[in-house]
């Protein structure tokens, strides 16, 4: 199992191409990115991706609801390769769907890695220090 942490100042080049920091890359040449939540982009490794769409599998077919989120998820899901030199392309539709233009942030979140844009990521954290508090102790740690 992943657990990537930390967060990294980035930018995305003229061709829409990213590296993921050294601290967040494993070996794979393929991640998985798909719409997240908040505005993001989710970025899986194969195993995290595995695990999650092994657990989307047991939405019952009669839940609307979660199947409709599933299928929201997956019908976002995107395999993207590497190039030679180690950079990534975020698909067009989903630098849109993140509101991404050159500055991101670069995320571990757990078994993802999540790609924002740099302003969203910024309001989203706004008062992140003023709350700590109060937001870490629903982590029930």
């Amino acid at each position: 199992m992943f657990f990537l942490t930390g967060e990294y100042d980035h930018q995305v080049d003229a061709k829409n191409r990213i590296r993921i920091p050294a601290k967040l890359k494993g070996k794979e040449e393929k991640l998985y990115f798909s719409k997240g939540t908040n505005g993001c982009i989710f970025v899986f490794y194969d195993a995290a991706i595995k695990e999650k769409l092994e657990k989307l599998e047991e939405i019952k077919i009669s839940d609307v609801e979660k199947q409709k989120g599933m299928r929201a998820f997956t019908k976002s899901l995107k395999l993207v390769e590497m190039d030679p030199q180690g950079r990534l392309v975020i698909p067009p539709e989903l630098k849109a769907y993140g509101k991404i233009n050159k500055d991101i942030k670069i995320c571990g979140a757990g078994s993802r890695i999540e790609i924002w844009a740099k302003e969203v990521y910024d309001e989203y954290f706004a008062d992140d220090d003023e709350n700590f508090d109060v937001n870490f102790g629903y982590l029930d740690i």
